[in-house]
């Protein structure tokens, strides 16, 4: 029987065949058959599953045997592989319950859930009953598919059918639930099982965590504690998440000792990972490197849960330096890491670095994705390039909204207005639903362009034509629209007569148009108001002082800083990045670290020089101290976009394209000075501050003078 067996495994085929079987090779038994059929399923091996199919089909009794031929059908089903099922399924004339319970379950657990419905109606259909082994699966296709209707039916059946106290099918009603957002339907299905286990109260944890209930979730979990039960792997991952979204460090440290003392039972990597992530969430970076420099094994998730975290919290460089350390030490780079790396190269502008890994994406063929598309076209974008943008963006095979969004915003923050609605009304034509992110993108689009008229049509549209009921962020946009313009009077006035209650971005607006205006009374209005809602928010206070400063209110510039100093408050310094050779150099204002400080600093002197040639006047209002005019010219030289300009054309060839990022707004002396050199050098300079991009060329710039 052995020799019979082990020849059997040998053949390949799967076509159903009716030819009988050798002299050679005897047929196994039909029963020992199905035992090793049940076998597999429980062991959902494909392999060893068409082999035996093989075997099964050469004997000549697979279509005259029910009985194979549902456990077969049952076995590609458990396995996933799902034609072959089928396949066998169709010649089946007399289907029993525990087949049709079989098909269900494979499509509602491989990705089909809609064939899955498909099916339970059919064996309803048939006059079939389902049972406690149909619903569950049911109910978990109606979840992913997001039938509200349809699995409350559903719902009414299970209790017709007297089968709401099983705990299998409980539980399946509650993922059900929280999967459509129904908490309150969700708890009472909770309240009223007879029966819990351990699965039920992770259903109802994780349910809590996933629909941004992290509080209510901890609550559960005291109460699961309460009633003796111990939790697990899962129980731990759904916290963390929790602690994770809450930024609630206290809690996270009490979940990571919970996990330490039962080490021996619940460590593993997938804590470890979410451990990382939870302290990345929490902005305790030095906690999440020392765990991850602590695990024994880092896999590409550990090193993904770091490099995103302090992608997210700004510091490029060190996502740069991880991202070496992990190629270097053999791990390959996925998807994630890629976004991440293009999020880093985001932030500090750094072109080339940013196109070595798009040429990585290629290598990989992971452009395919919509996700890493998305932040090719945003990294394009945001590093100076929008060609490229606009190329990366019009070569994806599939553009969903957040592609559609990005492409927006690139057109937006390079000044181009009228191509951002553009795009925004194609997309439209596309029969794209539209969300509040894209017109948050296009009211920003329409205010660095000007486009006062365009931007308040498509604000009213929102809700007039797309059911988009504006939030906080578009009522700060339209400010910063009619602000901008200088319609100072109508911005105060629409901030009035908003339907939600004012945010600190829709003051912040209107005093950054007060300071471009020069409207003091007004910009005192809306400091007061910035400083009532946060009072620690040191921008506010800089750029009154600033306004201040313009009007040579000395006086009125001494008790803004009086202030922020008795509050301990503090500017972030200005610096500005530039890219050399895939290398990215930091300035800050008079830095003098610089390994070619010298250098830079003669090619300043003589760029001034050449400058005042050519007619330039220092503009020192940009200036924020009441000193000598000859010391704020002196200060003036002292910006770190300056520093990195001329560190850029030291070491670069004439007409090759500069690229500078500063973190901070431009000042207007600045931005006359990068004109000028512009034409005297003959160069491209792109320059990226905190509110968009400027491209100079030929002694003009991009904004025109509207920024």
């Amino acid at each position: 029987m052995k020799e019979s067996l082990n020849l059997a495994l040998k053949l390949k085929t799967t076509t159903l065949i009716t030819k009988p079987c050798s002299s050679n090779t005897l047929p196994l038994p039909s029963l020992q058959c199905g035992r090793l059929l049940q076998s597999l399923t429980n062991t959902k091996s494909f392999t060893q599953t068409q082999q035996l199919h093989a075997h099964i089909t050469t004997s000549g009794t697979l279509l005259h045997n029910i009985y194979l031929a549902t456990k077969l059908s049952a076995c590609y089903a458990s396995c996933g592989h799902m034609p072959q099922a089928q396949f066998i399924f169709d010649q089946i004339v007399l289907k029993n319950s525990f087949l049709w319970n079989s098909m269900i379950r494979g499509y509602a657990c491989n990705g089909s859930p809609s064939r899955s419905l498909v099916l339970y109606r059919e064996m309803l259909s048939f006059g079939l009953k389902a049972d406690n082994f149909t619903h569950p699966f049911v109910l978990k296709a109606c979840g992913d598919l997001l039938l509200r209707e349809m699995g409350r039916k559903v719902h009414a059946l299970v209790v017709v059918g007297g089968l709401e106290s099983d705990i299998y099918v409980g539980n399946s009603l509650l993922s059900m639930y929280y999967k459509f957002g129904d908490m309150a339907t969700a708890r009472l299905v909770f309240d009223k099982m007879p029966m819990r286990d351990l699965t039920s109260w992770n259903t109802v944890i994780s349910g809590h965590v996933k629909n941004g209930e992290g509080r209510e979730a901890f609550a559960v979990f005291y109460h699961m504690r309460r009633d003796g039960f111990v939790g697990d792997g899962t129980t731990l991952l759904a916290l963390l998440c929790a602690c994770g979204d809450l930024m609630d460090l206290k809690m996270g440290k009490a979940v990571h000792g919970y996990v330490v003392r039962n080490s021996g039972k619940l460590c593993n990597a997938f804590l470890s990972n979410s451990l990382i992530d939870m302290y990345c969430n929490c902005d305790s970076m030095s906690a999440a490197r020392k765990l991850f420099e602590d695990l024994k094994v880092k896999d590409t998730v550990s090193w993904n849960s770091l490099i995103s975290g302090y992608e997210k919290r700004g510091d490029a460089f060190k996502v740069l330096e991880l991202f070496s350390q992990m190629v270097i030490g053999g791990v390959i780079p996925d998807e994630v890491t890629v976004i991440s790396m293009l999020g880093a190269c985001n932030q500090i502008s750094a072109l080339l670095l940013g196109s070595s890994v798009h040429s990585y994406i290629v290598k990989k063929g992971y452009g395919v994705n919509s996700a890493v598309g998305t932040a090719l076209v945003s990294m394009y974008a945001n590093c100076g390039s929008l060609p490229c943008a606009n190329c990366a963006f019009d070569e994806m095979p599939e553009k969903n909204l957040a592609s559609w969004t990005v492409m927006v915003m690139g057109f937006g923050i390079h000044g181009r207005g009228r191509e951002a609605i553009s795009i925004f009304y194609e997309m439209l034509g596309k029969n794209i639903t539209p969300d509040e992110g894209i017109f948050t993108s296009v009211l920003s689009a329409c205010s660095h362009s000007g486009l006062v008229d365009e931007g308040k049509e498509i604000f009213y549209k929102m809700t007039r034509d797309y059911n988009v009921e504006p939030g906080p962020t578009h009522y700060s946009c339209l400010v910063d629209l009619l602000g901008r313009a200088g319609y100072l009077d109508e911005a105060y006035a629409f901030v009035d007569n908003m339907k939600v209650k004012p945010i600190e971005d829709v003051w912040t607006a209107l005093l950054s148009a007060c300071r471009l205006h020069r409207n003091v009374k007004l910009a005192e209005i809306s400091a007061q108001k910035l400083f009532e809602m946060n009072p620690n928010g040191v921008s506010g206070y800089v750029c009154l002082s600033n306004i201040y400063a313009a009007e040579r209110q000395w006086k009125d510039v001494e008790k803004v800083r009086a202030l922020v100093k008795k509050r301990r408050l503090r500017k972030p310094p200005s610096y500005s990045f530039v890219e050399l050779n895939k290398t990215v150099h930091q300035f800050f204002v008079g830095d003098k670290t610089h390994q070619q400080s010298d250098n830079i600093y003669a090619k300043l002197k003589d760029l001034n020089e050449q400058l005042k040639k050519a007619g330039y006047k220092p503009d020192t209002s940009s200036v924020l101290y009441d000193v000598e005019e000859e010391i704020k010219e002196k200060l003036l030289w002292d910006h770190s976009e300056r520093l990195a300009l001329a560190f850029a054309l030291i070491n670069t060839y004439p007409g090759t394209t500069i690229r500078i990022t500063k973190n901070l707004r431009v000042c207007g002396d600045c931005h006359t000075v990068i004109k000028m050199i512009s034409k005297l050098m003959s160069r491209e300079i792109i320059m990226r501050d905190i509110c968009r991009f400027h491209h100079f060329r030929d002694g003009l710039c991009s904004c025109g003078g509207y920024w």
